[in-house]
């Protein structure tokens, strides 16, 4: 039996069991005999919605679009939002059973229901509501309105060591694009357009292209490879980018799926870097953009070879272009060549989270990747993670906005 198989009947065990303390819990508080008909077709209809949704997920898994539909997203988003909502009623209610202990403790020696008081009934019973509400109706809110809604974020980094010809010098960032998850083409124009806007000198795309395979993308070449920028657009890939994600019939379908991988970056008029290196040069100056495969802590692909991108080029500073954060932690800042700057993505900030500049800044995502949004810094050397253009799996975003990063060299 594998991890995933494990993991999914971990997660159906406690799914079951928090429904069933829900429903124990519905029937308790509208134990009248007019409401258990609603009660009943209300738990029915919830839980064949989540089942149809878990089903179309498999089906799309194995089957997956080119094009979805915004229906399609749109059902497959209310589908995850009503999941939530359920798990965390579920989990309010569990919780709310360990605090009733004490009481039910009291009852059966005095012989007193002080378990169940009206008042605190209804106090239960609305903050439960309130509490499972605020998810299920903020991401509703963000399949609607929220996964096309890009930010453009800009940092300005100084740098001692930065060749004083590049002062000035601007890099827009993009990174998991998931082409192969958009249903509005136009809105994905809107976002190419807010690139172009701001004429960077490079542009810079750190990996997953795509979802599954390479044809997700060809609805889009002709919007992608409107992305200009004066000295060009880079790029490299992501764990996506492989062809990992889904079963090929032969080792040739998958071959021809990488070729066209390969084909469709340079029909966009990105310089794909696969281990590889570009120099930039203004003047009689340089600076060293060193793009490398996917490296990431397991299960993710680590094909990444940072000595093979890097060369012997004795550069004064360097820009790494590496799609996971992970890499720069376990490779990168290890290594004796120093990396000014490298630029990440591939967390997405789980498309999910808090953000209010200055006071808080919060995802799941952070407990699997420190650096997971962001600006860091460690000595000289700095990290910067984009939130992501796309989205996957959840068609949205709640709290945490896809991302266009313009990047400002300075010298210091």
């Amino acid at each position: 039996m594998n991890g995933r198989l494990i993991g999914f009947l971990v997660f159906l065990a406690i799914y079951i069991f928090l429904n069933v303390i829900s429903y124990l819990r519905l029937r308790q508080w509208y134990h009248k005999k007019q409401y258990w008909s609603k009660i009943n077709l209300t738990v029915l209809f919830s839980e064949l919605f989540i089942l149809a949704g878990i089903a179309f997920m498999f089906y799309r898994f194995r089957n997956p679009l080119e094009f979805p539909s915004a229906v399609q997203n749109w059902l497959i988003g209310a589908w995850f939002s009503m999941l939530v909502g359920k798990l965390i009623f579920g989990l309010v209610i569990f919780i709310d059973s360990f605090v009733a202990l004490p009481f039910l403790g009291v009852r059966a020696i005095q012989k007193r229901d002080l378990s169940y008081n009206p008042t605190r009934r209804k106090f239960v019973k609305n903050a439960s509501l309130v509490i499972a509400g605020i998810p299920f109706i903020s991401m509703i809110n963000g399949i609607t309105f929220g996964k096309y809604a890009y930010q453009v974020r800009r940092v300005t980094l100084k740098f001692a060591n930065l060749p004083k010809s590049f002062h000035g010098f601007t890099i827009a960032q993009l990174s998991d694009i998931h082409s192969g998850s958009f249903d509005n083409i136009d809105e994905v124009k809107r976002g190419v357009k807010m690139v172009n806007e701001l004429n960077a000198d490079i542009i810079a795309f750190t990996g997953d292209l795509v979802n599954n395979r390479t044809k997700e993308v060809l609805p889009f070449l002709d919007v992608f490879s409107k992305l200009k920028a004066k000295r060009g657009v880079y790029s490299i890939k992501g764990n996506h980018d492989y062809g990992m994600y889904r079963p090929w019939s032969s080792n040739d379908e998958f071959l021809a799926d990488q070729q066209l991988m390969d084909d469709v970056h340079a029909q966009m008029g990105f310089k794909l870097l696969k281990n590889e290196h570009a120099i930039i040069k203004k003047g009689s100056e340089e600076i060293q953009l060193v793009g490398v495969e996917n490296w990431g802590l397991p299960p993710f692909p680590q094909v990444g070879d940072l000595e093979k991108a890097t060369g012997d080029v004795d550069a004064p500073f360097r820009v790494l272009l590496s799609h996971d954060p992970s890499h720069w932690d376990e490779k990168v800042r290890p290594n004796a060549k120093n990396y000014d700057l490298t630029l990440s993505g591939h967390t997405h900030g789980m498309q999910f989270g808090v953000e209010i500049p200055g006071i808080i800044k919060w995802s799941p995502v952070k407990y699997r990747y420190p650096r997971w949004a962001g600006l860091y810094q460690e000595g000289k050397e700095y990290l910067y993670v984009n939130r992501g253009f796309g989205f996957l799996g959840f068609p949205g975003r709640v709290g945490i906005m896809p991302e266009i990063t313009l990047i400002t060299l300075e010298t210091a």
